[in-house]
């Protein structure tokens, strides 16, 4: 039987005409290709810092055995990667985020892959059990996101100072647009809008609440742009800085 849309339904299998497993093939290469990197860059314990430029992958540094440490809260005792403390708490709350949930479940579960194409799962219950019921701590990511996230902006303005003069390199110029990206990714996150004002009854006598509220919302519109752009970008900000460290490239600066 064939349909308006082109699709054409044999018993309980769909065939799409179109090209629709380009998307959830793209959310599997991108995601995959993001988390390998991720793991082996947090696991490499070098080559993180370049004066005056930290991976946001090691930000904040807390242990002292970090090259450049932020708040070295640990001791001696851990001779482990620094990223080991941090990366975990960015990754959980992207990886909780509804949007990415989307799209990783369309890509690796194939639940549902597409439009009007059969879920491959036959027994997926939702995120009703272990470990998918873990996506509902969301919430709670976003206060650590954010505490990263104050911790990025203060690296950002760090990397105009080099050896205390003021100067602009191009790593400034990356660190500050992968800053910009996450901000305008965490704060136009469903759980951050809720946070401002999205609980609220009324906005009557809440006039502060109503405009951070206006303002996620306008972030929310473009949510999936703000979350592939941070994605990409902030890898490849640790891939910059990591180029830099090892002498592969030179940073070009003007320093005052």
């Amino acid at each position: 039987m064939a349909t308006a849309s082109g699709v054409r339904r044999i018993g309980d299998r769909v065939e799409r005409k179109d090209l629709w497993w380009v998307e959830p093939l793209i959310y599997v290469v991108v995601l995959g290709g993001f988390v390998v990197y991720a793991t082996w860059a947090s696991l490499a314990n070098g080559n993180y810092y370049a004066d005056p430029y930290l991976s946001p992958f090691y930000s904040p540094c807390l242990a002292q055995n970090c090259v450049h440490p932020t708040l070295p809260l640990l001791g001696s005792w851990w001779n482990l990667s620094p990223a080991i403390l941090i990366v975990g708490s960015p990754l959980a709350f992207r990886f909780t985020c509804y949007y990415y949930r989307r799209s990783y479940y369309r890509g690796f579960f194939r639940s549902p892959p597409a439009c009007l194409v059969p879920d491959a799962p036959k027994t997926y219950s939702g995120e009703t059990r272990f470990p998918f019921i873990i996506q509902n701590l969301h919430r709670y990511t976003l206060y650590i996101a954010v505490l990263v996230l104050v911790v990025l902006w203060w690296d950002a303005i760090e990397a105009f100072n080099f050896h205390g003069h003021f100067g602009i390199g191009l790593g400034t110029v990356i660190m500050v647009a992968n800053v910009l990206l996450l901000t305008g990714y965490t704060l136009g996150c469903h759980s951050a809008r809720y946070l401002v004002g999205g609980y609220l009854d009324s906005f009557h006598k809440a006039s502060l609440r109503f405009r951070l509220w206006t303002y996620s919302n306008r972030l929310n519109v473009r949510h999936n742009r703000w979350a592939w752009a941070s994605l990409v970008v902030v890898g490849l900000t640790d891939l910059y800085i990591r180029l830099v460290a090892m002498g592969v490239i030179v940073d070009p600066r003007w320093i005052s």
